[in-house]
């Protein structure tokens, strides 16, 4: 491609080691994952900026759909994230940006995106975000981090992606500053961690998000039976998916910190227990759904709750200022 940023090819590239290895939740959300990868091609560790995701909450409706605040991308790695301001076609925008050396992150249509076949991909019109690293308008060639790997398209799925995205609703688009930049040591990384876990521990709900979840739980069951399976897809993902995938990346993250010096906390298998029961209360109402049979899921719900409280107590006697 004639413009590209970080020189990535997407037959060799080979994601990070979280969208590799055995996990309950190989895949978070669209921003949480592209970030994973963005931030493993500029040879920089993920797990790092992953402190805030022990603060998560249940939000009314769905659970805290996370992202990496751009203040601590900020922080641990030099990396300015700013809105970009569409007033032209997505495309010239991105081919500017890219010439810049800066990478844009475009809210786009997975319908047009060939790394969601089966999924999206041809199929279902859903937005999700990408990175774009390299283009080539003459070709119609676009290479692009998304979930958890880096990809290329071309050709009518190139056309697809940018005239939707350059529809009567400009989509939400940001850019990656990368001249102050920093590739700073593991104890340097450490010790900001360190004090951005402090930090959350201070942000962590007052109220267990797993009660309050329960809540309204007996309600969304009812809501569901009625509801075929595509709804439910929908529902999952922004409950206990989010859950879940959080949780998971929450242990992640402490048992980054504690192999650098810091205490070994119990609050990592409590996190790992909310993300594998999650898991299994999603495939539990999957089934219930399928078969139209009830299912006794309060046990699930009972241990997320304690693990939550457990979990969020050690860290607070840790962390807490």
């Amino acid at each position: 491609m004639n413009l590209q940023v970080l020189g990535v090819d997407a037959a060799a590239y080979r994601p990070h080691d979280l969208h590799r290895t055995e996990r309950v939740w190989l895949e978070t959300n669209c921003y949480v994952d592209l970030w994973i990868e963005l931030l493993h091609a500029l040879r920089l560790d993920p797990v790092a900026s992953m402190a805030f995701t022990i603060a998560m909450d249940f939000e009314g409706d769905q659970w805290t759909f996370f992202k990496q605040p751009h203040a601590d991308l900020y922080r641990l790695y030099g990396l300015d994230v700013q809105e970009l301001t569409i007033w032209r076609p997505v495309e010239q925008h991105a081919i500017e940006q890219i010439k810049d050396g800066r990478i844009p992150l475009v809210e786009v249509d997975s319908f047009h995106l060939p790394d969601t076949v089966g999924v999206a991909y041809g199929i279902e019109h859903t937005k999700t975000t990408i990175a774009i690293q390299a283009i080539d308008a003459a070709s119609r060639r676009l290479g692009y981090f998304h979930n958890a790997g880096y990809f290329e398209l071309g050709g009518e799925d190139y056309n697809g992606l940018f005239d939707a995205a350059s529809a009567s609703l400009a989509p939400y688009t940001e850019f990656v500053k990368l001249d102050r930049r920093i590739t700073r040591s593991d104890a340097e990384l450490s010790a900001i961690a360190l004090d951005l876990t402090c930090h959350y521990v201070g942000r962590i709900p007052a109220v267990n998000p797993v009660s309050r979840y329960r809540e309204r739980f007996a309600d969304d069951m009812k809501w569901l039976a009625d509801q075929d399976m595509s709804v439910f897809y929908k529902y999952a993902f922004a409950t206990l998916r989010q859950c879940g995938a959080c949780a998971e990346m929450a242990a992640t993250f402490l048992t980054w910190l504690s192999d650098r010096g810091g205490e070994p906390t119990p609050a990592i298998a409590e996190f790992c227990s909310i993300a594998t029961d999650a898991k299994a209360l999603q495939f539990k109402i999957a089934r219930m759904m399928a078969t139209k049979r009830p299912a006794d899921l309060a046990a699930l719900l009972d241990q997320m709750e304690t693990a939550w409280g457990r979990a969020t107590t050690d860290l607070v006697a840790r962390y807490a200022t």
